[in-house]
């Protein structure tokens, strides 16, 4: 049962740190991408959650 949650942990913690270096940068780049739509609606005066 140890074995097995640690086997999981271990493949968890890897996936992470490969994602991490590969992916990050994408998903900030969401992020601001998403902020800005947001803003956008809201100085249009649109309901900025719709």
């Amino acid at each position: 049962m140890l074995t097995t949650i640690a086997i999981i942990l271990i493949v968890l913690w890897l996936l992470g740190l490969v994602t991490g270096y590969t992916m990050g940068w994408f998903i900030h780049i969401l992020l601001v991408v998403a902020i800005a739509m947001i803003l956008i609606r809201v100085i249009r005066g649109e309901n900025p959650l719709k």
